[in-house]
């Protein structure tokens, strides 16, 4: 049986790490599909200009400048789309639907700004659009929300969506460094790009939060509607504090269910050192769902082009079975035949614990001072703790505090930035319990 024809469109690390998989796993597919992937065609910016050893690992594939050449060629039977962004990317994902062609992509960008109204678009033509790799990398997340637990009931969700972010905050911890240390490692080996600001604060997972909003809770929800902040402000001392709590520091992208519509936020937490999200360490990533039907838990590499590159190929493979079993259905993508409009809940309503951490001019009343501005806004201290110290002119501590709506919290701290001891702003950090630790996914 002849092989399907693939053509693949951008040559960085997903794109060259696609393209060895479909060579050196070829035979495992074929066996797999009963026919072959072959790649008919390639194209980057550069690639007829400058010699690309995973282009040239499939030497009869033509290869152009131009994505045009291979979206309206018909000796190509799938695109892949894997150059980011939301420009060209959007025009490529567009034109081979419109030219009835299935499409992969491991764009979360580009899903999560826009990808409800392009598989609209195209759906009712027979569009096929594959996307598992914009989600935790290799770990099969969307299929299992889609296809795997689809007659579940999802209520909340809780993961570690980043793996640049997760290899930082976790480097930091093992060793001590300061951040802009450890980034520079995490540049170096390709885990975080040039400009780090999509992983570091918090964009990137903000993205894939928005695509898993889509798909467990069928709602319609824009990255900029989800409240973010990132780990920039994180340093060393914190884990040390947050040991002396029994907890660590995770970068948690959190959703969940409530009466009044769905809470949304990425941004540095407080998990406690007895849960499994705390064992998530390095480049990987994880997701914990709970609902109706009990809990599920996914784990695994979740950058880099070989775990990519595997939910690419796998998306792949899918596609040609599209193309040659065309009566075969199309679940959406977003695992909704259509999608509600967003029900936001502010994550000023939150009630939790929160970590405060200090930079202060040590003087006698510091800790009255700030005790007092929560005192007014009824929220309570839990505990103090202090690390020791010799500069006095930079002396950081902890706070911890009783369970308090964040609408306080922020009340509380607008009142604390204008104290003359401050060295910097204050730090907070919500406390997330787990299920592992008998809490729930809040």
């Amino acid at each position: 049986m002849s092989s399907v024809r693939v053509g693949i469109v951008g040559l960085g690390n997903v794109g060259r790490g696609t393209l060895r998989l479909l060579r050196d796993n070829a035979r495992e597919i074929e066996a797999k599909l009963g026919f072959g992937l072959r790649v008919s065609a390639v194209c980057s910016r550069s690639v007829l200009r400058r010699r690309s050893a995973a282009a040239e690992l499939h030497p009869t594939a033509r290869k152009t400048a131009d994505w045009q050449d291979i979206v309206r060629d018909p000796r190509v039977d799938v695109v892949a789309e894997l150059v980011g962004g939301t420009g060209a990317a959007r025009r490529i994902v567009e034109t081979a639907l419109a030219a009835g062609k299935p499409v992969v992509t491991a764009n979360k960008e580009l899903l999560a700004e826009h990808g409800p109204e392009i598989w609209a678009r195209h759906s009712s033509r027979g569009g096929w659009l594959g996307c598992e790799a914009a989600v935790c990398g290799g770990i099969p997340v969307l299929k299992a929300l889609r296809e795997g637990i689809a007659g579940d009931r999802i209520d909340a969700l809780v993961g570690i969506l980043n793996g640049t972010s997760n290899f930082i905050l976790t480097e930091i911890e093992r060793t001590g460094s300061p951040f802009g240390d450890v980034l520079e490692e995490a540049q170096s080996r390709g885990y975080a790009e040039a400009d780090p600001s999509a992983d570091v604060d918090g964009h990137d997972a903000r993205s894939k939060l928005a695509i898993l909003a889509a798909l467990g809770f069928g709602e319609r929800v824009l990255p900029e509607q989800i409240a973010v902040e990132g780990i920039r402000r994180i340093r060393n001392i914190d884990f040390a504090y947050a040991g002396r709590l029994g907890h660590t520091i995770r970068l948690l992208a959190r959703a969940r269910r409530e009466p009044g519509g769905l809470r949304l936020a990425v941004g540095p937490a407080l998990v406690g050192k007895n849960t499994i999200l705390a064992g998530v360490t390095g480049s990987y990533n994880a997701m914990w769902v709970q609902g109706n039907g009990g809990d599920t838990f996914y784990y695994g590499k979740g950058a880099g082009p070989a775990p990519t590159g595997v939910a690419v190929v796998s998306d792949l493979m899918s596609a040609a079975r599209s193309v040659r079993e065309t009566a075969a259905e199309f679940a959406s993508p977003f695992g909704h035949a259509s999608l509600a409009q967003h029900s936001p809940v502010s994550s000023e309503s939150e009630v939790r614990q929160f970590y405060l951490r200090f930079r202060v001019r040590d003087r006698p009343g510091v800790l009255a001072s700030l005790a007092s501005k929560f005192a007014a806004q009824g929220v309570s201290v839990d505990a103090v703790l202090q690390e020791p110290h010799f500069d006095k002119n930079d002396l950081p501590f902890v706070m911890t505090l009783e369970p308090a709506e964040r609408s306080a919290l922020s009340a509380a701290l607008r009142e604390i930035r204008e104290l003359d001891f401050l060295v910097d702003d204050p730090l907070a950090l919500p406390m997330v319990p787990t299920l592992a630790d008998g809490g729930d996914l809040r």
